[in-house]
C-alpha cells in the first residue's frame, strides 16, 4: 500500500462532534462554503448526514464504532459498488443549494430520486438575472446528435446570437415587472392599473433566467446522477454544476468516491456481442495470460486488493485467456 493511500486512509477515520453525531472532515470544511458556477450561478453543502465508515456499517449492522480498520472499510465499501450492492451506501445523504438556470433545472428535475424545494415564483419576485453563455459556448446543432453541440460559431455569429439572448430576457424582464406591477412591498407601482398575479406574470419569463432550491439526496443515487451528467456527453451547463458538486462528495465520502471512479466513472462495460468479439480476437491470435504475470501487471497499477486480484483471474479464466 503507497503511502499517498495509507494518509487517505488515517484522513477518513470517523470523527464525533460534541454533539454525538458522526461527522466528515471534509464535509465540515466544505459547509456553507459556495462554488460558483457559470454566470450567476452556484451550488454548496447544507447538510449531510454520513460517511465512510456509515456505509460500512449499514453494510455490516453488527459491528460497532470504531472496531474496524480504514483498510477494512475500504475492502468492503470497493465491494460493494463493485458488486452493485447499492443499499448501504443509501445511509449517506447529501444536502446542497443549487442556483441554476431554468432549462438546467428542467434537465436536474428528471432525476427523481431526491428531495427538492425550488424557489417560488408564485410567491415571490424572480431576480433580474439570466444566464448568456460564453462566445465559445455559442455552437452549430450537432448532425448526430439531437441534444449535442458541434463545431462553435464564428465570434460574429455568436457575438449576434449572445446580444439576441441578452435583448430577449431584458425585455421579457421588464414586461414582466409591468405586468406585476409592483414595488417589491406589495403595492402597485402604477395604481391605475391593476397588480397581475405572480404565478401569471412569470409565464413571460425566458429559461435562461435562473431558479434555485434545496436538493437533499442520498450517496447512491447522487453517483448515478453524477455519472451521467460529469460525462463529457452531458450538456455544458449541468455538467458544471455535477463537476462543482464532486468536489465536495469527494472530500465527504473519499473511499466511496476512489470505488466509484474505479467502478463507475473511470470503467467501461462490454456487450455480451462485445465481449465475444473481443475475446474470439485473442483467441484466435493465440493469447494465454500467465497468472502470475497478470498479478505483477495489476500490483503495479494499484490493483493490490487480493480478492479484486482473484476476481480479475476468474473472469480471464472464464474467457478461456490463462494458462493452465
Amino acid at each position: 500500500m503507497s503511502a499517498d493511500q495509507k494518509t487517505k486512509e488515517q484522513a477518513i477515520e470517523m470523527q464525533v462532534s460534541s454533539t454525538g453525531r458522526p461527522t466528515s472532515t471534509g464535509a465540515e470544511e466544505w459547509l456553507g462554503k459556495v462554488i460558483a458556477v457559470l454566470d450567476h450561478g452556484f451550488v454548496y453543502l447544507v447538510d449531510y448526514m454520513g460517511n465512510d465508515e456509515a456505509i460500512e456499517q449499514a453494510a455490516r449492522v453488527s459491528y460497532g464504532r470504531g472496531t474496524r480498520s480504514a483498510s477494512a472499510t475500504r475492502g468492503l465499501i470497493r465491494y460493494l459498488l463493485r458488486h452493485k450492492h447499492t443499499t448501504p451506501f443509501e445511509m449517506v445523504e447529501l444536502k446542497f443549494h443549487a442556483k441554476m438556470p431554468i432549462f438546467v433545472a428542467r434537465q436536474w428535475i428528471r432525476h427523481r430520486t431526491a428531495s427538492v424545494n425550488e424557489y417560488s415564483g408564485r410567491y415571490s419576485i424572480l431576480d433580474k438575472e439570466f444566464y448568456i453563455p460564453a462566445p465559445d459556448g455559442v455552437a452549430a446543432q450537432s448532425t448526430g446528435n439531437k441534444q449535442g453541440r458541434e463545431a462553435e460559431f464564428d465570434a460574429a455569429q455568436a457575438e449576434a446570437v449572445r446580444q439576441l439572448l441578452i435583448d430577449d430576457a431584458v425585455r421579457n424582464y421588464e414586461h414582466y415587472e409591468y405586468m406585476l406591477n409592483d414595488d417589491g412591498m406589495g403595492k402597485p407601482v402604477d395604481s391605475s392599473r391593476s397588480m397581475l398575479t405572480r404565478e401569471l406574470a412569470r409565464m413571460d419569463l425566458t429559461l435562461n433566467y435562473y431558479t434555485q432550491w434545496y436538493w437533499k439526496i442520498d450517496l447512491h443515487n447522487l453517483f448515478h446522477f453524477l455519472k451521467l451528467r460529469m460525462d463529457a456527453h452531458a450538456q455544458y451547463e449541468i455538467r458544471e454544476y455535477a463537476n462543482a458538486m464532486s468536489r465536495i462528495v469527494r472530500d465527504i465520502v473519499p473511499l466511496a468516491w476512489e470505488a466509484f471512479e474505479d467502478y463507475e466513472l473511470g470503467a467501461v462495460s462490454f456487450s455480451k456481442r462485445e465481449k465475444e468479439t473481443f475475446v474470439s480476437l485473442l483467441r484466435e491470435k493465440g493469447v494465454q495470460l500467465i497468472p502470475e504475470e497478470v498479478l505483477d501487471a495489476a500490483g503495479n497499477i494499484g490493483l493490490d486488493n487480493k480478492r479484486e486480484q482473484r476476481e480479475l483471474l476468474d473472469k480471464l479464466g472464464e474467457w478461456g485467456l490463462l494458462q493452465e
